[in-house]
């Protein structure tokens, strides 16, 4: 063991065969160990060097030239009285002599490799020639101490493998790293090189065939001619066409070679692809349409009756010479249940009236720039909609149909619901001016169609623009008529089927309108006739069936399975605390069952509970329903004491569906007035309205929908607000016969008729 001083390197690793220059204090000792030190973490394998000379440093301070020799281990240490730190080291020296094969290869394999990285990197020959001078492995190993491209970290681990095979091994694997980064900048930067001498090359060329087009007569003019002439014959309005001869000028000035003509190209295409001039010529014949319309659809007069009051108009106004107007276009809007029709009709409108029709979705649309527009600075700019509508359509008049207009949203990319304002005001829309062309277009000759489920989610501005159609659903009788002229032959040809094969009466087809399907349109009645047939034509195809075949309830059930849809309200109102109320929902009129219970409460005052997914404004109404019964208990019939410790529980069923609105407040005091009274509700009645405080009955909407769905249920009287009394005009006349009407002004007028008689009226 010797005892050396120890000298620490801070981020710093001196190998064996290294003469470097530290300005350190040896203190006179000849022989010093240098450890590398970060962070006061010393390595285990330092370096023993010789002190060779001492020199002075600008300043007066003093450096010593030291010499590694090899490596070692320290150990003990221990510190004297002047701070320096002495340790016992156990030197570690490299075998000298015949070395293995595996060495030899090695070393071969270390030489070729660093040979690559200096031919890379330019080398002059001298550090080749330090390299061939170097003939032990370990010594060749320790070389990689030397680059400038190893980290500390990776200087420190070499320093501290001591077997000579895994250093050269370890030394290798830094050097074939670096020659790898190496190979990667010199490719990357001869990829650069190639590709500006090929821009250059191609620049030349591209000039020297300019100059042999101009010698020819041959060159950009015929492109900028061929856009010119386009221009001439779109027929565009002056302010359009001086906007794209403007753009034609800047494509002429840069030329075909500027990555800009691409851009300005696409412009013009966009620009010269609206149909400025060109126009349907419109069928104004109200019979004609009239006649189309009832081929197409069964029922929806209100919907027949505007499209064919606007052709009548439309017709006046052109045989009488009175000047177009664009400020009289009309917004329709369908609103109602899914699969009653909205969207299909707009389709027969454009056959009606001889014009094009376009269908625009704009369900989840959220984007703003989908109707406006991107501004052409963006990337991969485009126009909105309404312009690929019109160059789809091919003529400034079409029929576009807005569809799904309910379910527009709005996010941080913009207001589609609100670039909409424009479009759909017949003030505006005559200057409308997409973001990307930057041009008026004029939309006023535009038939804009808009469909959607409900109007409570359209912006209020943009449907005070609208011109509202309700789509209220259909009758009994009007699904079995569209069954039969429509659904019925679609599906048969649809299922491969001959109308001399397979046969239904109208009165199996009631079976599975009230059975199997409980909705405002016909979506499901469809489905249903589809799985029937598809059941048929598998029979026929297998021979199990001949044709022709009248299909029967047996068949049905066979195919469709057992009856989902039950007209149960004498059964869930047999239990008092239980009414019947009528709602309208994204898909239609519904029948909602309110059940009302009350149990012992362990506080005086009592609670109450609501469940069913029931919005805030629900909420209130079961609040005031409560509370305007237990106001009322003398006029109700009920036992003050009835209160005393309840609480009570009100639940409107089909959970898993939110519910809200004021409509169900007559509903929930009759629940709450029949479970404290002991007094079932009549199971024929449905009811519908708001409730005051003081038991005043306000008027609801969407009456037609609510009675349709009552009639549907089985109900056969309906108890609406008597400011309601004029909307049952509405209702279809097989309906409004099948069905009986009560009108309130208060709450008392609708218990009388909704509650079963008191048992001692009964009685007596």
């Amino acid at each position: 063991m010797t005892r050396l001083l120890l000298v620490p390197l801070d981020d710093a690793v001196v190998f064996p065969g290294m003469s470097v220059t530290l300005a350190v204090d040896t203190a006179g000792e000849e022989t010093v160990l240098l450890v590398p030190r970060h962070d006061q973490d010393y390595a285990g394998i330092g370096t023993v060097a010789n002190v060779t000379d001492h020199v002075s440093l600008p300043g007066g301070a003093r450096a010593a030239v030291l010499e590694g020799q090899h490596r070692a281990v320290a150990g003990a240490a221990s510190t004297l009285p002047d701070g320096r730190l002495f340790v016992e080291v156990e030197e570690i020296e490299d075998p000298t002599g015949t070395t293995s094969r595996e060495v030899r290869e090695l070393e071969r394999e270390y030489r070729a490799v660093v040979e690559e990285i200096l031919e890379l990197r330019g080398d002059d020959g001298r550090i080749s020639q330090f390299l061939r001078s170097i003939t032990q492995p370990g010594q060749l190993a320790d070389t990689s101490g030397y680059s400038p491209d190893l980290s500390y970290e990776q200087r420190v681990e070499l320093l501290q493998t001591v077997d000579v095979a895994a250093r050269l091994e370890l030394a290798l694997k830094f050097q074939r790293e670096r020659l790898a980064e190496l190979q990667v900048r010199k490719r990357i930067r001869d990829d650069v090189e190639s590709g500006a001498e090929k821009q250059q090359r191609d620049y030349f060329l591209r000039q020297q065939m300019d100059s042999i087009r101009k010698e020819l007569g041959d060159d950009d003019a015929s492109v900028v001619e061929e856009y010119r002439t386009k221009i001439e014959e779109s027929g565009m309005p002056d302010a359009v066409r001086e906007q794209a001869e403007k753009e034609l000028g800047r494509l002429e000035r840069v030329g075909e070679q500027s990555a800009e003509s691409s851009v300005i190209r696409t412009y013009l295409d966009w620009v010269i692809a609206v149909p400025w001039s060109e126009r349907s010529e419109e069928r104004l014949d109200p019979d004609y349409a009239r006649e189309i319309l009832n081929e197409d659809h069964a029922g929806l007069e209100d919907v027949k009756d505007r499209i064919v009051e606007y052709i009548a108009v439309k017709k006046l106004r052109t045989e009488r010479g009175i000047q177009e107007d664009k400020r009289s276009g009309a917004i329709l809007t369908l609103i109602g249940p899914p699969g009653t029709g909205k969207t299909s009709i707009g389709e027969s409108i454009a056959r009606a009236t001889g014009r094009e029709f376009v269908r625009m979705s704009l369900g989840g649309v959220h984007d703003e720039a989908e109707i406006r527009g991107h501004r052409r600075t963006y990337i991969g700019a485009l126009p909105g909609r309404l312009v690929r509508a019109l160059r789809d359509a091919g003529t400034m008049n079409p029929v576009i149909m807005l569809d799904e207009v309910d379910k527009v949203g709005n996010d941080w990319r913009g207001d589609p619901a609100s670039a909409l304002l424009e479009v759909l005001d017949p003030a505006q829309n005559s200057t409308f001016r997409d973001h990307y062309l930057d041009v008026e277009l004029d939309l006023s000759n535009v038939l804009f169609i808009a469909t959607g489920n409900v109007a409570d989610t359209i912006p209020g501005p943009l449907l005070d623009r609208m011109e509202v159609i309700p789509f209220d659903g259909y009758t009994t009788a009007e699904k079995v008529a569209i069954a039969r002229g429509y659904l019925w032959p679609r599906q048969l040809e649809r299922n491969g089927l001959r109308s001399d094969e397979v046969s239904a009466s109208d009165q199996l087809l009631e079976t599975i309108v009230t059975e199997y399907t409980r909705e405002a349109g016909v979506r499901s009645l469809e489905r249903e006739i589809g799985t029937l047939l598809r059941k048929s034509a598998t029979g026929i195809a297998s021979g199990e069936l001949t044709a022709p075949v009248e299909l029967s309830l047996e068949s049905v059930r066979d195919a469709l399975g057992r009856q989902k849809f039950f007209q149960e309200s004498a059964v869930r109102t047999a239990v008092p605390g239980v009414a019947t109320g009528l709602a309208v929902t994204g898909a239609g009129g519904e029948v909602l069952f309110v059940e009302a219970t009350a149990m012992k409460s362990e506080s005086s005052a009592g609670t109450l509970t609501l469940t069913g997914q029931l919005g805030d404004v629900m909420k209130e109404s079961a609040q005031i329903a409560l509370s305007y019964v237990r106001g009322h208990t003398d006029a109700l019939h009920i036992t003050p004491s009835a209160f005393d410790g309840q609480s009570f529980h009100v639940h409107v069923p089909a959970g898993a569906i939110p519910k809200d609105g004021p409509s169900a407040g007559v509903t929930m005091v009759t629940a709450f007035a029949s479970l404290l009274s002991g007094r079932p509700v009549r199971h024929t009645v449905g009811m519908t309205g708001e409730v005051t405080l003081q038991g005043r009955v306000l008027p609801i909407g969407g009456v037609k929908q609510k009675v349709l769905a009552a009639h549907a249920a089985g109900l056969t009287e309906v108890v609406l607000p008597e400011r309601n009394r004029g909307d049952v005009d509405e209702v279809p006349e097989e309906i409004a016969k099948a069905m009986t009407f009560h009108f309130a002004m208060t709450i008392d007028e609708v218990l009388s008729v909704a509650l079963e008689p008191a048992p001692t009226a009964a009685a007596a």
